[in-house]
């Protein structure tokens, strides 16, 4: 059987559909190659926002015209949601956020003999996370590794938590097997990621944090270097600060959960800070880890925010001094209790204030990149473009003349500016 297969969305999902991959070519099927129609098209979906919802429908009927009387697939958030919505675009397997492997077992046999499936099942009966296969499919660079799934902080906006269900916790001594794996394997860098990685071990015996697992990782991680994935700002204390800073492994890269930089909207976000919290948390990760890169999610134009409170969110921004973001209009998402509130802001002041966002955002990340120049920082070499191209431990990308560098961690002294990268030699003494 040869296959396409997409993925939209999150790093779990990415993680994921690589999962799916690894074991359709284990089991001897191919990707096309370019312009070959395929047999199965599988396509993971998105569903965090109604425009990641749309995205999904539109992919599904792009590849569903591109190869005619191929077997479609359907997995992921948005399939969960609206599975009635996906058998009508012409998907014969249909399963929801779980059950990965079941999954690429109902495409085969779809494939085979004709027979589709669809399984969606009750989110909040999960009970264990499924323990998918950790790594990546090209090259031995960086690996994922998902620890966490779940999310029982229903945020006003958020339809995840009826997605992917209850919290579930990879258990230590499994997050520590598939890090020796991957070090005996060649990686070297491991991201951990999930779906609420703040909540890692709620669920699991003596109730482990995330920093006993960042501890365990780092145990058996080698000359692997961790990054952490998106993480609340609740989780950041004194203690889990002072443990991963010690373990030594660990990148100056923390992507944190903000929203809002106004008070009065975080609070009906149901968001669990405030931005007095939010920032003193910011300089604590700034005092254990000198010169981290701080990036963000913010959500503009939600119900009931006004313009002061935009310019209050936007100077936090400032504050802050993020050294990149993500910026989202706000999406009305069906079934979540901010698409009932009043004073829905229209999408042309939802896309201004977005717009105000991004120019303050790239503001910031111009500082940051200009703060970086003459500094010596580790970069992890992953391709070749008239040089060698990486990125650095505060997750810059990284250029540098020298070719055939593609695996490598070396330490390169930064000389300049382009664009949105930095430029560089690598310093050869070490």
């Amino acid at each position: 059987m040869n296959y396409i297969i997409a993925t939209l969305g999150c790093k779990v999902n990415q993680f994921e559909t690589q999962a799916m991959e690894a074991r359709l070519q284990e089991h001897g099927h191919r990707p096309c190659a370019p312009g070959e129609i395929a047999d199965a098209v599988i396509v993971n979906t998105c569903a965090v926002t109604a425009e990641s919802g749309r995205k999904s429908r539109q992919l599904l009927r792009r590849l569903r015209d591109e190869n005619p009387g191929a077997v479609l697939a359907v997995c992921g958030c948005y399939s969960q949601l609206s599975p009635e919505e996906v058998k009508e675009i012409g998907a014969s397997v249909i399963f929801g956020a779980a059950d990965r492997m079941d999954f690429v077992a109902a495409v085969e046999k779809a494939a085979a003999e004709g027979l589709g499936e669809t399984n969606i099942d009750e989110p909040f009966r999960r009970r264990e996370l499924e323990k998918l296969p950790a790594g990546a499919l090209e090259g031995r660079t960086r690996a994922m590794l998902k620890i966490q799934d779940g999310c029982v902080n229903f945020c006003s906006y958020c339809i995840i938590p009826y997605t992917r269900g209850r919290l579930r916790s990879l258990p230590l001594t499994d997050a520590a097997a598939e890090t020796a794996r991957l070090r005996r394997e060649g990686y070297r860098e491991l991201v951990l990621t999930g779906i609420e990685v703040a909540s890692y071990g709620v669920d699991l015996p003596g109730k482990p944090g995330l920093a006993d697992c960042i501890e365990a990782v780092a145990r058996e991680a080698g000359d692997m270097r961790i990054r952490l994935g998106s993480l609340e700002p609740t989780v950041i204390t004194e203690d889990f600060c002072r443990r991963v800073a010690a373990t030594g492994k660990l990148c100056r890269h923390f992507h944190l959960s903000l929203q809002s930089g106004c008070d009065r909207t975080l609070k009906a976000m149901n968001r669990k800070y405030d931005t007095a919290f939010f920032h003193e948390r910011c300089e604590l990760l700034r005092r254990y880890f000198p010169g981290c890169a701080l990036t963000a999610d913010l959500i503009t134009g939600f119900p009931g925010e006004t313009e002061e409170d935009q310019a209050q969110t936007l100077a936090f921004l400032e504050k802050c001094a993020f050294s990149d973001m993500h910026i989202f209009p706000y999406s009305r998402r069906p079934g979540t209790p901010a698409d009932a509130m009043p004073e829905q802001c229209t999408h042309a002041v939802k896309a201004r204030r977005a717009h105000e966002a991004q120019a303050v955002a790239a503001r910031m990340q111009r500082a940051f990149l200009e703060a970086s120049v003459g500094q010596t920082l580790p970069v992890l070499f992953e391709t070749a473009e008239e040089g060698s191209v990486g990125h650095s431990d505060t997750y810059l990308l990284v250029k540098v003349p020298e070719n055939g560098l593609q695996g490598q961690l070396r330490d390169v002294r930064v000389t300049g500016v382009d664009g949105e990268r930095l430029t560089g030699t690598v310093n050869n003494e070490q």
